[in-house]
């Protein structure tokens, strides 16, 4: 059997692409992307913000949650690990953008349902990255035992002092700062265009996070622009009370289906 019969074969049975073709990008393409992502935006301002609302209450609602429990010293690592999900939350915005991108209409109950009619394997992914999330938190109170001891979460007037004068609190800042931005590399490079893909394209969650590593890998000076922006906008958001995180979840994640776009507008699946 010659490889044209496997592949029509492999076609009639449904088999999902292995493989997706990726266009290189040039050094200033994220700033095209974050450009992109604000004209979405403001084109449908009532729903963007509403989504962005929606992140930002969640991010409150943790903060306060944490601190009714008397767990305010875990407010930055479950905040960071909170954060490393936030791809998956995006889904109704790559939705909204790729409605304006065909020019279809945008209503909130298409963006909200968007991830339920996703052809790829989504809910697989998100199961991923909740694992993530639940290594990182593990490692976070690892982390904490080894430096500070087993004696429980000191409240924030002693917790903050220790971190920052101490040699313990020390370690466990840069030790914690190394092993999450390890973490948060990762889960970049796993999802920087892997949801979108899942999202448009019959395929499964491993082949949309090796294309997304290859995305990375293959432009990383872009990529690592694309993510110091990210960082950068996701400072200044949660810097504001959260409040900025308004503005900024629905820019993010619109730019990020550009991104996306850029890799893949003339590959074929």
């Amino acid at each position: 059997m010659d490889q044209h019969t496997t592949g029509t074969k492999a076609q009639r049975e449904g088999s999902l692409p292995t493989a997706i073709s990726l266009e290189r990008v040039p050094f200033d393409a994220p700033w095209d992307w974050l450009a992109a992502g604000w004209r979405d935006m403001w084109a449908i301002p009532g729903i963007s913000l509403a989504y962005g609302a929606v992140f930002a209450l969640l991010s409150i609602a943790l903060t306060f949650g944490l601190m009714e429990f008397g767990l305010q010293s875990l407010i930055l690592a479950l905040g960071g690990g909170f954060l490393l999900i936030g791809p998956l939350f995006a889904v109704g915005l790559y939705e909204a953008s790729r409605r304006l991108e065909i020019g279809a209409p945008v209503s909130m109950g298409e963006i909200v349902s968007a991830g339920f009619r996703a052809p790829g394997q989504l809910g697989f992914f998100g199961a991923v990255l909740a694992f993530v999330f639940f290594v990182w938190v593990q490692l976070a109170f690892l982390l904490f035992m080894l430096f500070m001891g087993a004696t429980g979460l000191p409240p924030p007037s002693e917790f903050v002092p220790a971190l920052l004068f101490t040699p313990r609190g020390l370690g466990l800042l840069v030790v914690g700062t190394i092993v999450g931005g390890i973490l948060a590399a990762t889960v970049f490079a796993m999802s920087a265009i892997s949801v979108p893909l899942l999202m448009t394209r019959r395929i499964d969650a491993v082949t949309a996070i090796r294309t997304s590593f290859t995305a990375v890998i293959e432009n990383p000076k872009p990529m690592l622009l694309w993510a110091a922006l990210i960082a950068a906008f996701t400072l200044l958001g949660i810097a504001t009370l959260f409040v900025g995180l308004v503005v900024v979840f629905p820019l993010v994640g619109h730019a990020t289906w550009h991104a996306f776009r850029s890799f893949t507008s003339k590959a074929t699946s």
